[in-house]
Order: C-alpha cells, then structure tokens, then sequence
C-alpha cells in the first residue's frame, strides 16, 4: 500500500491550491494545443473542486473534457448500468453522495447468514471484507524478512529497504514529535490552542527553547496558512509517522492474525466478512474516496461529481490495509468482483515487493477472459517504472504485457505546462500507459465528508469512471476495445514536463506510453466509431 504514500512536509505540511488563471484562448485542435498559454492566476475554488472535469481547450486546464462529453455527446441519451468493483480499503456505502450508485447483490438475501447465490461468500450484499477486522499491515518487505534468511537476493533487497525506511521513519517521528511539542508549548504560552501566526509573532521571551519553537511555528504558519490547516496537516502526519513505526515496520506485529487465515494458501478461501466498510470508518477514507470520484452524485451541490455517477453501481472489496496488502487478497478480490458481474476494476494500490505476483498475474488474466477492464495506479515515489517493479501490473523485467485488459495510470496536476506530471507520479515510456487527473481531486470521505487528496490512487479510478461511461453507452466493445479507446483518444502533448525526484526534463509524449492525458469527449466519439463498424 505505500502507493498510497502520504505527502507532509515538516516545515510547511502545507498542500497549496494549483496556481492558475486566464488567458486569451488560442486554437485547440490536436496541432495547435501544445501552443497554447500557461495559466498564471488562481483557479477559483469552484473550479477547483471539479478540475479533472474541465476541458483543455475552453478552460486552460488539463482537464479529461468531462462536462463537454455530457453536454454534447450524452444529453438526452441512456446507458445501461455498469458494475465497477473497487479494490481498496473499505468504501463507506452509507455515504449521503455514493448511496444511490451503491451496488447489490440481486441474488442475496440480507441478514439471514445463508450464502443464498451459492458463490462461497455469506451475507455479501455490498461486496466482500477480504480483511475481516484487520486495520493494520506489515510492509511486504517486513513480512519477507520475518520468514527469516534464506541468502537469497531478495531477502538481501528487503532488509536494505528496511533499514532505510526505518531510519527515515525514526527521523519522522522525532521531527513530529519536536513540531506537536512546540505547539504545545506556544499554546500555553498565549494560552489559547488557535493562535495566529501575529500571535507568534509577538511573543517575547529569553526561554531559548520557546524562541526555537517560536521560529519553527512562524516558518510553518506562514506556509500552512492558519493554525487550523496546521491542526488538520500535523494529525495526518502523526498518523503516516507513528503509523510506518508502529505497524508498517514493526517485526514484532502481526496484523494478519485478527483475520485467521494461511496468507500464503490460495485455497485458504473461507476468511473475511460482509462488512465492506470495515471496522473502524475512517479506515475507509481511501477507497471511499475512488469511490467518489467514479459514482458521487451529479449536480447535487455536495462534493464534487462523479465521472459516471449516473451509469455506475460501486461493488466494494476490502483487500488493502493500512500497509501493503497481500498479494492473495488482491487475486481473490479480483476473481470475486469478476464473478459478481464487475466490468470495470480500480485498483489504486501497489507495492515494490510482492511473494505471489502469480496470483494476481492469474486474477488478471481470468479478468481478461471474463471481458473484464482492470485499472491500476502507477504509484507515487516520483520512479520511472521502466527501470523498476512495481506490483501489481500486466508486464514485469521488460516482459510482454500479460494480457489485453489493463491500464496503468500516471497522475496528473491542474498546472497545465511544466508542472502538469504530479511531483509525486511515478511514469515511464513503456510501462504507465496514459495520464489522468490525480493531484488536488476533491471527493467523498466517511460519515458524509469531502476532502481534496492526491495521488495516482486518484488518477485511477478518473479512468475507471469514463471507461464506465464507454462500457455503459456502448455495451457491446469488449474491455480491450475500451482500453484501446482510452489510450487512442486522449489529448497528444508534446509539453516539456518535469519529473522523478530529480525534476528531470521530458516531453510529455515520453513519459507514458501513449504520451496523452485520458479525454472522456474523445472517448466517447471514438466509440460511437468503433461501435458502428
């Protein structure tokens, strides 16, 4: 799960708004896009929330032409409803947004603990738990080394990533814990937890510690904006901090045990529950968030909208904790959404190290014989995946690609220019396949929330909900018609982006392989094409 990688910033923990703005508008056919003017202002907030929708050419914002493709290739036209199985934390499906897009089992019968359809799992009327009452998870890599030495290349791989991680995790955690004492201790110096930053500014005294605090709280104000964006970004980095040290690396927990089963037995299948949010809500904020970005409600004037809310029923599967995920729950949360009637599959996890990646490579391929589309996010630590694994994908080692039904998604920013490939995206020329929306996405979390939160996690299911709205309006194209859909019809750039940790210089056609960014307008008429032939 460390796809899912948080981003805090010690000095500033800040997550700015895009810096856009208007401009005189050019040409925007396919030879002329490359041409046209760099935002420089502000995007107004309402903009912002629904950024992924825009359009390219009308707005200067990169955008996948969402709002374009209702207005002029869908009003006034019904599609059937589409099953998209969403692999991922738990999904609040009481949600006031996702209720109405929530999948059913048809076959099921609520509450009697019978297993009525007969397909091994009791009670599943939203979707299946693979992790029972699990929250936490040991990296992959610390599950490796806790099966002890046995002198091979990868053992040795694992435990330099650990130790690497751990000091790093072990520097996080003394700087979180400097920056929530100082904190405290400029609160009960003014006596009030909300301060300002001319509150801090004030302060005089000749204690050389409070002055050191002082320091660090004007420097970390002053970017963060307010004492309560601060209150709100320092939880969220305690959480990833204390999280990395108390579970993700810690060799001595187990947080398989709570759920009874052989992880390493693919036929050790009888494990987990019908509760598909999970046991603690807020441990669902990650997949309730894809899940919005693909089903919330249109035009409601909550949240934002989702890309194919009105075509869409979300089947949830639990697989991933907080930590990396097990390659078995993944293969079976894969054949079960297969199974259960999913057309489309987000997958916005990953991981550097995997034990069975045979597993999911079969779950794959069983996808791809059962007309199933499977989407991945790329990941976010900023690497060129044509250098490196990361798992799961449908190509490994600079192999041929396993089968024809999986996109691999890169994330994009609303800073259309130099700035347009997220700073946290990974990419590569031939193994992430296109680019979509995925920085500042403004979606649904627990209990009846909304947040902004980024990542190619949120890249992936943007392309989830237009091949949704392909599959829905054009039911007959088989799912490696609509992956080759998405990757034909997107927009073409040439741009200069800067990417990987080092922010080198490339063409935007060279970071992916089909160098776009995903268009729902284009796909849309590109499959009214295909449909008729």
């Amino acid at each position: 799960m460390n796809i899912f990688k948080s981003y805090y910033l010690c000095a500033g923990l800040a997550l700015a708004l895009a810096s856009c703005g208007t401009q005189k508008m050019v040409s925007t056919s396919v030879e002329n896009i490359d041409k046209m003017p760099v935002k420089t202002t502000k995007i107004a907030e309402k903009d912002l929330k629904r950024w992924s929708h825009l359009d390219l050419g009308k707005d200067t914002i990169p955008g996948m032409s969402v709002d374009k493709a209702y207005a002029e290739l869908l009003k006034g036209k019904k599609g059937t409803k589409v099953v998209v199985g969403v692999v991922d934390s738990g999904v609040d499906i009481d949600h006031e947004d996702l209720k109405p897009a929530i999948w059913t089992n048809p076959k099921e019968i609520a509450g009697n603990g019978k297993d009525d359809d007969k397909n091994g799992y009791i009670d599943d009327i939203h979707g299946w738990n693979f992790l029972g009452d699990a929250e936490y998870e040991n990296m992959e890599y610390v599950r490796i080394l806790k099966k002890g030495d046995d002198g091979s290349a990868t053992y040795r791989k694992a435990k330099a990533e650990y130790d690497k991680e751990m000091q790093e995790a072990n520097q996080g955690k003394m700087q979180v814990d400097f920056i929530m004492a100082g904190d405290k201790a400029i609160s009960d110096h003014l006596k009030k937890k909300n301060y300002t930053l001319d509150d801090v500014k004030k302060i005089e005294t000749t204690d050389q510690t409070l002055l050191q605090y002082k320091g660090m709280m004007m420097q970390v104000l002053t970017q963060v904006g307010s004492k309560e964006e601060f209150d709100k970004e320092i939880v969220g980095y305690k959480d990833h901090v204390y999280g990395q040290v108390n579970y993700h690396l810690n060799l001595q927990f187990d947080g398989r045990k709570v759920v009874g089963d052989n992880p390493d037995d693919l036929n050790d299948k009888k494990y987990g529950n019908n509760n598909v949010i999970g046991p603690v809500k807020k441990g669902a904020k990650h997949g309730t968030h894809v899940a919005g970005i693909i089903a919330q409600t249109q035009n409601n004037n909550k949240g934002g909208d989702g890309v194919a809310s009105n075509n869409v029923q979300i089947m949830a599967v639990r697989a991933v904790p907080d930590g990396d995920e097990y390659d078995k729950d993944i293969a079976l949360g894969i054949r079960y959404a297969v199974d259960n009637g999913a057309k489309v599959i987000n997958g916005s996890f990953g991981k550097y190290f995997s034990t069975h990646k045979d597993w999911v490579h079969d779950a794959i391929k069983y996808a791809a014989s059962k007309d199933v589309l499977v989407i991945f996010a790329a990941g976010n630590e900023s690497y060129d995946l044509d250098t490196m694994n990361k798992y799961p994908t449908d190509s490994y080692d600079g192999q041929p690609e396993i089968s024809n039904n999986v996109l691999i998604i890169g994330a994009t920013s609303p800073n259309y220019g130099a700035g347009m490939v997220a700073g946290f995206s990974n990419y590569g020329k031939t193994s992430v396949d296109i680019f979509a929306p995925g920085d500042k996405i403004y979606a649904t979390t627990p209990s009846n929330t909304y947040e902004y939160q980024q990542g190619t996690s949120m890249a992936s299911p943007n392309v989830a909900g237009v091949a949704a709205l392909i599959r829905s309006y054009y039911p007959k194209l088989s799912a490696a018609q609509v992956k080759q859909i998405i990757m034909e019809s997107g927009t073409p750039l040439t741009t200069k982006v800067t990417v990987g940790e080092t922010q080198e210089t490339k063409a935007f056609n060279e970071v992916s392989k089909s160098g776009k960014i995903v268009n729902a307008y284009n796909a849309l008429l590109m499959a009214e094409k295909m449909a008729k032939k």
